[in-house]
């Protein structure tokens, strides 16, 4: 049933607000008068240089295991999940399984796969309300308040009160968020320990996290640095299509729309994002065909390019250097690599005895000789006694 609904949702949003602005976007292409090609073609490699900031972001977070993972594989990992999150409505649990799987198939630990996708999503969420918030602190006194600035700033003040109650909760000396989730996978009929130990293993991270500076540091600047050359690569489509605005109405739309994207109803906010945008911007005086086609410039780049991108970067991983995601055994199959695997002998008994017996380091005594072909030891010849003779 909430499938279908989000379904629903996203023909209703696609109808009323994704189709009107074809025919604007062509309007508005031809009012203008003034394109700078350069400023275009700069905005459209900030974007990915922004991916690859995040891309860091996840790096950072994995800890002492980043080095079982490269850079650029990791970086193709995030351009497939992000793919994958633009084509389905509320896509983000989707991307976030397979950038579980594909990070997890390069050796990584699921707990610190897992901490890591969990780190950089939270993480990033914080920095994006904490950089709205600096932008309304600085409009609202200039250009005055609007319900739609109440309704952002209260979103992304819930998702940080939720953020904060889980972090405190795994953090607490009580344990009483594991005892919780125990007793409910135990009720369910799953392995409530098993879930029990996974929280202990983030709060360990969590707290390693907050003790090593540095790491907090590379964090919290790769989070940041991603948004604020998404926020530079949006003012250069402005400027490429010679549009002006100020840097704190800059900063508001940019992170009204982002904040609201992150309702999961449409995959990448798709028709919000671009609602959100356009009369925001008109609001602070851009004109109508600047903003139209600086928002939907910056939306090819922004989302519809890393779809295109992620799906080829996607198809190299499965013939690349990452080890591709393993086909799901049955019960049965699982059960017969088991059973390979056990029966077969690796050593025999004589060879293992010869190369872990205790040496004699004295000489005083005569060290057993075993056969490879025989079970039991054989026992060098005494030599003569001359004190018999």
């Amino acid at each position: 049933m909430l499938k279908a609904l989000r379904w629903v949702l996203f023909a209703v949003v696609v109808y009323f607000f994704i189709l009107p602005l074809v025919p604007a976007f062509r309007g508005a292409v031809t009012e203008l008068r003034q394109i700078d090609p350069v400023l275009l073609v700069a905005a459209i490699g900030l974007e990915f240089v922004a991916l690859y900031c995040y891309t860091l972001l996840t790096h950072a977070a994995l800890g002492a295991e980043a080095h079982r993972l490269t850079r650029f594989d990791l970086f193709r990992i995030q351009l497939s999940t992000r793919a994958l999150g633009s084509v389905l409505p509320a896509g983000s649990a989707a991307s976030n399984a397979l950038a579980f799987r594909l990070i997890t198939s390069s050796g990584i630990k699921k707990a610190d796969a897992g901490f890591a996708l969990a780190t950089a999503g939270i993480g990033s969420a914080i920095i994006l309300n904490v950089l709205l918030w600096i932008g309304l602190v600085v409009s609202i006194p200039l250009r005055g308040s609007s319900p739609v600035y109440g309704t952002a700033a209260v979103a992304g003040a819930v998702l940080m009160a939720i953020v904060a109650a889980i972090v405190f909760g795994l953090i607490d000396d009580k344990g009483r968020l594991q005892g919780m989730v125990r007793w409910i996978y135990d009720r369910i009929g799953r392995d409530g320990e098993s879930a029990a130990n996974l929280l202990e293993h983030l709060r360990d991270r969590i707290r390693g996290l907050v003790a090593e500076r540095d790491v907090l540091r590379r964090v919290v600047l790769w989070g940041t640095t991603n948004w604020l050359l998404d926020l530079l690569a949006l003012w250069l489509f402005l400027r490429a299509f010679g549009g002006s605005v100020s840097a704190d109405a800059l900063l508001v739309a940019f992170g009204l729309a982002n904040v609201l994207a992150s309702i999961p109803i449409t995959p990448g906010g798709l028709g919000i994002v671009e609602g959100v945008y356009i009369p925001t911007l008109v609001g602070f005086g851009v004109p109508v065909a600047t903003a139209t086609v600086t928002v939907l410039s910056y939306r090819i780049a922004q989302y519809w390019l890393p779809i295109i991108v992620g799906g080829i970067s996607y198809a190299s991983l499965r013939a690349g250097a990452v080890a591709p995601v393993p086909t799901p055994q049955s019960r049965l199959g699982r059960l017969q690599s088991a059973t390979r695997a056990g029966s077969e002998v690796r050593e025999t008994k004589a060879s293992w005895i010869e190369k872990n017996a205790p040496r004699d380091r004295t000489g005083m005594f005569p060290t057993p000789v075993y056969e490879n072909t025989g079970e039991q030891p054989k026992q060098r010849p005494e030599p003569p006694d001359s004190s018999r003779g």
